[in-house]
């Protein structure tokens, strides 16, 4: 596609989604400017445990975009400067939430210490996933959205978009402080707020902030080689030693507040791991996640509106990279996605 050709696209959120957006829209050619009315990374992106796996419990209606998200994250690690993917498997145990995969196995205990050699008593089974990882989800967008640039993108951070030019049935632009920025497509993948850009354009789509815990602790380092999910803890760890975990929001209650559910998590950890007893909570938040009510991701364009495509989904760091492909294909090159489908805002727009 040439310059003189190329679609001039709106990509509205500067979060792991939208880097991913930018950065193959980019790719293919487009005049892509990405607009953020904060920070980047600084929505659920910046909260994100960044588990990269394609488990899922019971069945799932996105199994084919699931299934193409680990070789995707795999093929951009080879073509972003920067973008590094920590492959060290995952094992779970006690957790009886039926997830599995199709690269899992159960292991054994010996196998288990094997693998996580810290852990003060192995279970007598565990299922383990050599095919997951992990990635830091900020340095990770940082890295998509650098690469955007330098395919020509522009990014414009705190930039609120204030409302959209539409004309004869077809967004034209998206208004912001700074004037209008034409566009010959909006795509809206702003998190938690694209419900209400949606809105504006006269669609009403049923996605939720559905919240979560995020913990961040300084630890010792070696103490956690790969993931480990297990009814005690959710837990991964940093080359340099900073320890993730993530918790189930419970409720408002004081003794349920992250910085109360640090120090219960801490607890348990240094129940869990040999050498953990000088881990200290770091940083303790709530993240909400862009929920759709009926939990398969909103993906595809606007049937009221010319030009407008919604990318709304959990969980956005592990479908970012196949989001990313795929939904290029389909406004760039007009070529639907057959793994997309189930994912057409459509579904509750009729």
């Amino acid at each position: 596609m040439n310059q003189e050709t190329s679609k001039r696209i709106v990509v509205i959120g500067a979060g792991i989604v939208g880097a991913s957006l930018a950065y193959h829209l980019a790719s293919k050619g487009a005049q892509v400017t990405v607009v953020e009315a904060g920070g980047i990374a600084s929505g659920v992106t910046g909260t994100s445990f960044a588990w990269l796996n394609a488990s899922c419990a019971g069945m799932d209606p996105i199994a084919a975009l699931r299934g193409g998200a680990i070789a995707a994250w795999r093929r951009l690690e080879t073509q972003v400067p920067g973008l590094a993917v920590r492959w060290h498997g995952a094992l779970s145990y006690g957790t009886q939430d039926g997830r599995v995969s199709p690269s899992c196995m159960v292991i054994d205990r010996t196998r288990i210490a094997q693998l996580e050699p810290q852990l003060r008593q192995p279970p007598e089974q565990a299922l383990y996933e050599p095919e997951q990882g992990a990635l830091d989800a900020v340095a990770a967008t940082l890295a998509l959205l650098a690469a955007a640039r330098a395919l020509g993108a522009t990014v414009r951070t705190h930039t609120p978009v204030l409302g959209f030019a539409v004309q004869d049935g077809k967004v034209t632009g998206v208004e912001t402080a700074a004037g209008v920025i034409d566009a010959d497509v909006i795509v809206l993948a702003a998190g938690t707020a694209t419900a209400a850009l949606a809105e504006q354009l006269g669609a009403s789509l049923p996605i939720h902030a559905s919240p979560a815990v995020f913990l961040r602790y300084q630890a010792p380092p070696g103490l956690v080689r790969g993931i480990i999910s297990s009814h005690a803890m959710e837990v991964r760890q940093d080359e340099d030693g900073t320890m993730l975990a993530a918790e189930d929001y419970v409720d408002e209650a004081p003794e349920n507040q992250p910085a109360a559910m640090a120090q219960r998590t801490a607890s348990a950890i240094r129940s869990e791991l040999e050498g953990a007893d000088t881990i200290t909570p770091e940083f303790a938040c709530i993240g909400l996640r862009p929920m759709p009510v009926d939990g398969v991701p909103i993906i595809g364009y606007l049937p009221q509106v010319e030009g407008a495509y919604v990318c709304a989904m959990h969980p956005g760091v592990v479908l970012a990279s196949i989001v990313g492909q795929l939904a290029s294909g389909e406004i760039v090159d007009g070529q639907p996605a057959s793994a997309l489908e189930a994912c057409r805002p459509a579904r509750f727009l009729a």
